[in-house]
């Protein structure tokens, strides 16, 4: 692969610029980026031959509205040449994703999806929720289109099949069982209520369902069943009809279950008004896993072929696609497609666009699930640009905030403090952009909020003017809403001032006298507080915003509490991961008995090596 020098000639700009640059270019296969005169990026593209692709753009007519404002932005270009247009395909993907162009159309959304995971680490498999890489030793099965996907499936698998969920330390620690066993979801392997080799029987079971072949699971579950009924043992009868029922329930729930589609991705686009939605259900093992909607950044120009490409390729660069994907339109290159995706997985993936018979019905039903979404998202949109224009006027902003962040912090007496940003906007709540803050300063006096919310504002504006000092990319805010009254806005403006971005709208949301949700105050630099009409729409939308940043902090200081709860002082020992740590605990019962432990005893302690014991025994006991 490689990248050919800028053209000096800056003083041309749009068609001319370009077909200066048809000079030095030849017909390899390669990507090109189209920049503005300030150097961003506005257009990323792939060609099977440079020099045809571009020539085109040089022509002075005969383009959409789209594309001719995109020609004369342009003030440069840059051009990566690569060896095959399958190459150039899955670069373009990775370049769009990345730089995020004005003029491509770009995938917003682009979350992993969780899976189940059959674990195999242990004696006794474990079913549990399992998202992002697949390290740990088991079974998967996936993916679900949301957490409430699988959590649904999770709950009627341990009804059907009574597989454990705990952690194996829990496993471990066990001497009678637990809630589970009570309410038949789990058969107690931890305190020997079942054989391994039973237990193994109901992990082939629940992994043969999974697989798709939930008749052979529920035709042997009703011969169990009959049987145990002629043997006059209607207890297990009773059990093995709950198991039934189960399994039926999840197969109900799933609603669309395909009798000829084994593994696909359903995906349909439904466009309107230059808006788009795609819907995608995740059909596994005959069974449909759900499905999750998308709203692609498009434009009313753009044609239905290369919004779905640009969805394929953008969804699937950090995702493995399945056998076979049902589309709802064409795509402009469905070779080039389906090779990039075959050789990414190294098996054959099969895109298809349906014209009859079931797989045409299930993408009529995903068109229509589209088609309903975007409807809801376009209602949405414009109640929320209502809203956005009703901040602006009730704080005397030039425009309605883009982008509005939201702080607040969550500590008790001082402990385990965070700092929580949460972002607004157009779309609603931007839930990617969230971020979190550790409180480090060490300086601080505990429970000090002022202190704490200008560490937080500190490290925000000195990361932003770090990576993006021109204010271009559209991470910097709009307005900043902040969790207190006057004494919290004249900590933030200090802050603010220092870093020379007091021009930033700031506004302190503070409860009323007599602390009643309703009768907040607004505090402004260099004004009077005031307060919105109780019953005023803005006013909710700042409530939900502020309960938004409370919630989101109040979370991530439980977890970090919950953390600290939990750690011990073999947490920082070299060499000690969580297999020898429970391993340890079990063997000493407590973390202060293996720091008073003698060498030889540490020696002892299976799977610890002589190295081991003597780093541990060191750890503990340096220059005693």
């Amino acid at each position: 692969m490689t990248e050919s020098p800028e053209n000096p000639l800056e003083s041309l700009t749009g068609h001319a610029r370009i077909q200066d640059y048809l000079k030095t270019l030849d017909g390899s296969p390669g990507v090109y980026r189209m920049l503005d005169a300030q150097a961003r990026v506005l257009y990323v593209g792939k060609a099977r031959n440079l020099r045809a692709r571009v020539s085109n753009y040089a022509r002075p007519a005969g383009h959409t509205g789209r594309i001719a404002r995109m020609i004369s932005e342009t003030a440069s270009m840059m051009f990566l040449t690569t060896k095959t247009e399958t190459e150039a395909l899955l670069l373009e993907q990775n370049l769009i994703k990345q730089l995020k162009p004005k003029y491509n159309v770009l995938l917003r959304d682009d979350k992993s999806f969780p899976n189940i995971l059959v674990s195999k680490a242990h004696e006794f498999p474990r079913l549990q929720k399992h998202r992002g890489a697949k390290k740990e030793k088991g079974a998967y099965y996936g993916p679900f289109a949301s957490a409430g996907a699988v959590n649904r499936t999770l709950n009627q698998l341990q009804k059907a099949f009574m597989l454990r969920d705990c952690s194996d330390a829990s496993f471990e620690t066990r001497t009678r069982p637990c809630l589970q066993y009570q309410i038949k979801r789990c058969t107690a392997p931890c305190v020997g209520k079942i054989s391994a080799e039973d237990y193994a029987a109901s992990v082939a079971d629940a992994e043969r369902y999974l697989s798709g072949r939930s008749t052979d699971i529920q035709e042997k579950l009703a011969g169990e069943m009959q049987a145990a009924s002629a043997e006059m043992n209607f207890e297990r009868a009773a059990v093995l009809r709950d198991r039934i029922r189960a399994l039926t329930q999840v197969q109900s729930a799933q609603g669309i279950n395909p009798r000829g589609v084994a593994e696909a991705d359903v995906i349909a686009l439904y466009m309107e008004n230059g808006q788009a939605c795609v819907q995608v259900f995740f059909i596994r093992a005959n069974q449909n896993w759900g499905n999750r909607d998308f709203y692609p950044r498009a434009g009313a120009d753009i044609a239905p072929s290369e919004v779905l490409q640009a969805f394929v390729g953008q969804f699937y660069d950090t995702k493995e696609p399945p056998r076979q994907l049902i589309l709802s339109h064409g795509i402009e290159d469905t070779d080039l497609m389906t090779q990039a995706l075959s050789e990414k997985v190294r098996r054959k993936v099969e895109i298809v666009v349906p014209q009859r018979g079931e797989k045409a019905e299930l993408i009529a039903g995903a068109t229509r699930n589209a088609r309903e979404s975007l409807g809801r998202k376009m209602s949405e949109s414009a109640t929320q640009a209502k809203l956005l224009a009703g901040v602006a006027a009730a704080f005397d902003l030039d425009a309605p905030p883009e982008r509005i962040e939201v702080y607040d912090n969550s500590h008790i007496q001082g402990t385990n403090a965070v700092g929580a940003m949460i972002v607004a906007g157009p779309d609603g709540f931007a839930k990617n952009s969230y971020r979190k803050f550790n409180i480090k300063g060490d300086s601080l006096t505990p429970g000090d909020d002022f202190g704490m919310m200008k560490e937080v504002l500190t490290r925000r504006f000195k990361r932003l003017l770090k990576e993006d000092p021109d204010r271009e990319n559209g991470h910097w805010p709009d307005l900043l809403l902040i969790d207190g009254g006057a004494g919290q806005v004249s900590a933030v403006a200090e802050i603010m001032r220092e870093f020379g971005v007091e021009d930033i709208p700031m506004v302190g949301v503070a409860k009323g006298v007599d602390r009643d949700q309703g009768k907040e105050e607004f505090h402004r630099v260099g004004a009077r507080a005031f307060a919105l009409r109780r019953n005023d729409p803005v006013l909710y939308f700042i409530q939900r915003m502020r309960d938004e940043a409370h919630r989101f902090a109040i979370g991530t200081h439980r977890a970090k509490r919950a953390k600290s709860v939990g750690a011990t002082p073999l947490d920082d020992v070299p060499g000690v991961g969580a297999t020898r740590k429970r391993a340890l605990l079990a063997h000493f019962g407590s973390a202060k008995a293996v720091s008073r432990a003698n060498l030889a005893d540490l020696k002892a302690v299976d799977g610890v090596s002589d190295a081991l014991a003597e780093t541990i025994y060191g750890f503990f006991h340096e220059g005693g």
